[in-house]
């Protein structure tokens, strides 16, 4: 999601509840550390991210992460394969294996679609604070539990809490150790916000999509590379551990059953004081995700700088030739 889109934690009320957990599976799965949330919910902070996945790969990703001990999907109307996440929740929750109850689901609405929400709850009005106010109403109705947002800045936070009623659970941002977010990492977590990093092994993926070829790859990292032999991990588990290491919520996106488990196999990791830091000061920093699309002459924000109120890094304005290179 990019550029203030509305984030929308529930616990799925709109599916039904089938079936119970399977005592041998939650056995077998590691415990999943979980955040009370300033309205004193918890959520779980490993989840699967869903962007991009499709089809019958999604249905066995879901499906594994699942089964393996996942108990935080993250999804968006935007991703279009939200009725697959939907179709496979209810076939694993007929199956039994897995309790309903114990299932968190984030979905989120584009910044584009503030006029749609009761298609995943609807409003009327299209700005910000009319779209904030008719999903403290949702929160009312008892038709989802939580309320967040994603892609706030510190700005656009600060004033989203001057006339919020109800405070925001969180806030989904783009963060790894190449994006560390400082700004809005240290002012949500004053502020009691929890943040959730989404691509939190980089987006590598996607870098023919956003034209970033030939931009640094934070797995390719020396400093990941070296962490991950030394201690006998995959990068992308480095990647993982570093981000809960620091309390925020992360969603790895994978449709790999093997590296869906390995993922979640970092809960029950700790990267030693050492190697964390070493991450906490790579030098090289840019938002892989820079919403530039969003931007132009016709639109609320004409470049990236004032999109994101300034909390750009240097990399991304020489790349949009916004600074002398």
């Amino acid at each position: 999601m990019l550029a203030r889109s509305v984030l929308l934690p529930t616990c799925l009320k709109a599916l039904p509840a089938r079936g119970f957990a399977c005592k041998v599976c939650a056995a077998a799965a590691p415990p999943q550390p979980k955040q009370r949330l300033n309205n004193g919910l918890e959520m779980p902070l490993f989840g699967l991210g869903t962007w991009k996945s499709k089809g019958g790969a999604l249905e066995t990703s879901v499906r594994t992460a699942l089964e393996s001990g996942y108990r935080h999907i993250d999804c968006a109307s935007a991703y279009s394969n939200q009725d697959t996440v939907g179709k496979t929740f209810q076939e694993v929750f007929a199956e039994g294996t897995v309790a309903r109850d114990d299932i968190w689901v984030t979905s989120k609405l584009f910044n584009k679609d503030h006029a749609r929400v009761r298609e995943a709850w609807p409003v009327l009005k299209p700005s910000i604070k009319e779209t904030w106010q008719d999903m403290e109403k949702l929160v009312d109705d008892g038709l989802v539990k939580s309320i967040g947002i994603s892609n706030f800045s510190v700005k656009k936070t600060q004033h989203l809490l001057g006339y919020a009623r109800i405070k925001p659970v969180a806030n989904q941002v783009e963060l790894h150790p190449y994006f560390r977010n400082c700004a809005t990492a240290d002012f949500c977590q004053a502020e009691n916000i929890l943040i959730t990093a989404y691509s939190p092994l980089g987006s590598n993926d996607s870098e023919q999509m956003f034209g970033r070829e030939g931009i640094p790859k934070v797995l390719d990292d020396e400093t990941v590379l070296s962490i991950a032999q030394d201690l006998g991990w995959t990068p992308a588990q480095v990647l993982c551990r570093w981000s809960l290491q620091h309390g925020y919520s992360t969603i790895p996106k994978s449709v790999s059953p093997q590296r869906i488990r390995e993922n979640l196999e970092v809960v029950g990791m700790e990267l030693p004081a050492k190697h964390f830091d070493q991450l906490n000061n790579l030098e090289f920093q840019i938002r892989m995700l820079d919403g530039n699309f969003t931007t132009g002459p016709n639109t609320p924000y004409p470049t990236i700088n004032e999109l994101w109120d300034g909390e750009v890094p240097e990399e991304n304005l020489k790349r949009r030739g916004l600074v002398a290179a």
